[in-house]
């Protein structure tokens, strides 16, 4: 059974920080490229960040780039997804999600989800 638990959201300042966490379990973690998605009130689901298995390989939405950095601990099955610079707009329900290869981008392309975690940012 393929889990993915989410952690670290919460709420924080305009130009605060957070690192979220996300454990892995029921897969082999390195086989699989990881991704961060997000989803605000009333909106689709939106790529954020993605990393190949190995780490070496990252993806990242235009909005984010500079302000958030995707990483993995293959020993700890954990990919994390820290975060500078926080703005309102960044307020979302954040997901992690395994994917075979790390450029793709769209839901769709996605096995298997977490619950998510919510990151609010006030202004």
């Amino acid at each position: 059974q393929v889990q993915l638990v989410e952690s670290g959201g919460g709420l924080v300042q305009a130009g605060g920080s957070l690192r979220l966490s996300c454990a892995v379990s029921g897969l082999t973690f390195s086989s699989f490229a990881m991704g961060w998605f997000r989803q605000a009130p009333g909106k689709e689901r939106e790529f954020v960040a993605a990393v190949s298995g190995s780490g070496g390989d990252t993806n990242y939405e235009d909005s984010v780039k500079g302000r958030f950095t995707i990483s993995r601990d293959n020993a700890k099955n954990t990919v994390y997804l820290q975060m500078i610079s926080l703005k309102p707009e960044d307020t979302a329900v954040y997901y992690c999600a395994a994917v075979k290869y790390w450029r793709l981008t769209t839901t769709m392309d996605y096995a298997y989800w977490g619950q998510g975690t919510q990151v609010t940012v006030s202004s």
